[in-house]
């Protein structure tokens, strides 16, 4: 009894270390880039399981049923990449501040994140809702999808506070140096999706049959809830940040610095969403075969780069809190630490990639023709998501100094000045056909990475953005 007892006690002790925010000014820098990033990983994970519980119930009813969200992401998609890149302003302010151990300035930055997003919020959804019937002509939704499809957009629209919400939150809990407590409330709020996506659907038990429109309610319910819990959070003050609502006034400087640092990163997220639809573009006119392998090979380089996401991202609150910190050397050994660990994470999966990329086709489609592009793609690309992975890092040290332009201008290179003039040459005037969509994107994915290395080592990212005494 007394072993079990102790079992339990080192358990809970495990938990308790796990959910409290590690030491990023001390702390071993391998271990707390992996205690700040594993989490977000995780969260990541939970997204792209929202996003497939969403397609697989819609798909049960119908093909025009589950055009409803394929055509509604991407117009949603341009909006998050607005709140996420403000977003990444907040973060990076409130992170820095943290390091120079000012709370005051910690707690004021939050409150002005959370209110000047929650103002935007509020206009595009206003904005979006009324002009849904606009955007669903100018995407030519066939006929027999556009009333379910209007329906899901309208209502997705009404939920962009809730996702914004939420995005915030995240976002300022991750600069303070807590991501598993933002991974919990996302866990919770993807199981919640799943339960309700059938029963609002198809009527199941006491509630309507809602079809498309039930999806769109079980998501945005999910997403508001999320939203009102780490609100709660940020009030209540329970996880180290209290934002002060009834007394709060904007703070000039503050915003401008949000503006500053997230606009670049917003403008490179909606320039690189849409990079990817002039690519799909092109894609599309080689036909259905070179369309469904670049799909497959899409989604698992997406599930691939995942990691780095995370780490980027882990890195980003590290190299903020350092600068702020004044711990420069720290702040740049982290970046090299994240880099070292990805790189020795990725290489392993790209290896795989490259010999055992065409039986990874096989398990989605099992079309011989397609098998065959997609064992082409995967020679020739996957390596190269190894570079791109690396290049993600770097991204993540420029975040977190606040230094964003850069992000900008490079995401910017490598779609609009390198991928799609590269695709469009080799696969169009020199004839390589699909083999010269995948050379384009080996080539943009080298080069940037290239680029990026370079520019990480001028240290130009190593000057804070904050102001202190």
């Amino acid at each position: 009894m007394q072993e079990y007892g102790n079992d339990r006690k080192k358990r809970f002790n495990f938990i308790n270390a796990l959910s409290s925010p590690p030491d990023i000014l001390q702390g071993t820098i391998w271990k707390t880039i992996l205690h700040l990033s594993l989490p977000i990983i995780i969260a990541h994970l939970f997204q792209t399981l929202y996003n497939l519980a969403d397609a697989f119930w819609l798909g049960k009813v119908g093909k025009t049923a589950l055009a409803a969200p394929t055509i509604t992401f991407p117009i949603i998609f341009v909006i998050i990449a607005v709140a996420s890149g403000l977003a990444v302003g907040g973060t990076t302010l409130l992170a820095q501040y943290k390091g120079a151990k000012d709370d005051a300035k910690v707690n004021e930055t939050a409150t002005n994140t959370f209110v000047l997003i929650g103002i935007l919020s509020i206009m595009l959804s206003i904005i979006g809702y009324i002009f849904s019937p606009h955007l669903l002509n100018l995407l030519q939704t066939p006929k027999d999808a556009y009333i379910e499809t209007l329906n899901y957009m309208r209502i997705m629209f009404v939920g962009i506070p809730f996702i914004f919400g939420f995005f915030v939150y995240r976002g300022i809990m991750q600069g303070y140096g807590d991501t598993v407590t933002p991974m919990k409330v996302s866990g919770f709020s993807v199981v919640l999706n799943i339960i309700l996506d059938p029963l609002l659907i198809f009527g199941w038990g006491p509630f309507p049959k809602l079809g498309v429109v039930g999806a769109g309610i079980a998501t945005v319910f999910s997403q508001f809830l999320s939203s009102v819990i780490g609100i709660v959070f940020l009030v209540s003050g329970k996880y180290g940040i209290r934002m002060n609502l009834r007394r709060f006034r904007f703070n000039k400087n503050i915003i401008k610095s949000i503006l500053k640092i997230g606009s670049p990163i917003a403008l490179s997220q909606t320039g690189t969403a849409m990079g990817f639809t002039v690519l799909i573009g092109i894609v599309n006119t080689f036909g259905t075969s070179v369309v469904g392998a670049f799909g497959v090979g899409n989604r698992i380089i997406s599930l691939l780069v995942m990691p780095s996401l995370g780490f980027a991202q882990g890195s980003s609150t590290i190299v903020a809190q350092n600068i702020g910190a004044n711990q420069i050397d720290r702040a740049e050994r982290s970046v090299w630490t994240a880099v070292g660990i990805i790189s020795s994470v990725i290489f392993i999966f790209t290896t795989l990639l490259f010999f055992f990329g065409g039986y990874v086709v096989k398990f989605f489609i099992n079309d011989p023709e397609v098998i065959e592009i997609g064992m082409r793609m995967f020679k020739i690309i996957s390596y190269s998501v190894l570079f791109f992975s690396i290049m993600i890092v770097f991204t993540g040290a420029f975040q977190g100094s606040g230094h964003t332009v850069p992000v900008f201008v490079m995401q910017m290179i490598r779609l609009w000045g390198l991928r799609i003039p590269f695709v469009l040459l080799l696969a169009k005037k020199l004839h390589y056909g699909a083999d010269g969509i995948f050379w384009g994107m080996f080539i943009s994915n080298i080069v940037i990475t290239i680029i990026a290395f370079l520019w990480f080592k001028t240290g130009t990212w190593k000057r804070k953005v904050i102001k202190t005494s």
